[in-house]
């Protein structure tokens, strides 16, 4: 199983308000860099949404390290994600993109660390720069 590595950020502008996020997905020396944004949407929303986009684009199953400044998305998948799926995400925040999160990550092995943001991390800086650009195209 290929060892990957997930840096991922997000970003919305007014929260909830226009949101970007980015993905970087490294193996040995090659990278892959994925963003988009959404008009309007939490910052906890496109935090997640890099990392489901960024799985998506996995072609096989991986063992993923995903680093993340978000301690939402490394909390949910290391700890809470059992008991939300054992109360059928009752008064849970974003189900559904939780739900699509279980769905794309099935077929790999992952392990969240969080990394504090702004703190010079290279990846995680990159991947907020770039974050905040797409949530600037939804800026109304």
């Amino acid at each position: 199983m290929k060892k990957i590595f997930l840096y991922c950020d997000g970003s919305s502008l007014g929260n909830p308000g226009a949101g970007g996020w980015c993905g970087i997905l490294r193996y040995k020396d090659k990278e892959r860099v994925l963003s988009g944004g959404e008009a309007n949407v939490t910052n906890n929303q496109m935090e997640l949404r890099a990392v489901i986009e960024s799985l998506k684009a996995l072609k096989e199953p991986c063992e993923v390290e995903l680093v993340s400044d978000s301690k939402y998305v490394c909390e949910a998948i290391n700890s809470w994600l059992k008991n939300w799926i054992a109360k059928k995400f009752k008064d849970v925040k974003n189900p559904l993109m939780w739900q699509e999160y279980l769905q794309v990550s099935s077929p790999h092995k992952i392990r969240a660390t969080w990394v504090r943001g702004h703190s010079g991390h290279i990846y995680n800086e990159r991947c907020d720069t770039i974050a905040k650009e797409e949530a600037q195209k939804y800026k109304v």
